[in-house]
């Protein structure tokens, strides 16, 4: 089991029951930022439509800033991480309406 908190901001939550912070328990021995990411659309986002929001080419959007840790996710090996307990993943849409 992994413990990881999830954010979802920048307008982002309305994805995800409109909740912008998820205290989650993974059942994993080891838990990537990908499968992480796969339990986001299995588990969080009940709108199938909401994925593409989300996801495009099997990876986030762009315009979505991806953080661990207050870290980008890039200089931490993007879906290749490996989370730890008490870990952050902050997702946040730069996509404005206005």
């Amino acid at each position: 089991m992994v413990k990881v908190r999830v954010e979802f901001l920048g307008g982002l939550d309305v994805i995800v029951n409109k909740q912008r912070v998820y205290d989650l328990d993974v059942a994993a021995e080891e838990l990537t930022v990908g499968a992480l990411i796969n339990y986001i659309i299995d588990n969080l986002i009940k709108n199938p439509k909401d994925v593409e929001v989300f996801i495009e080419n099997e990876t986030i959007r762009p315009g979505i800033i991806t953080l661990i840790n207050d870290t980008d996710w890039e200089l931490e090996g993007e879906k290749d991480c490996v989370l730890e307990n008490g870990d952050v993943v902050s997702f946040t849409s730069t996509l404005h309406g206005g």
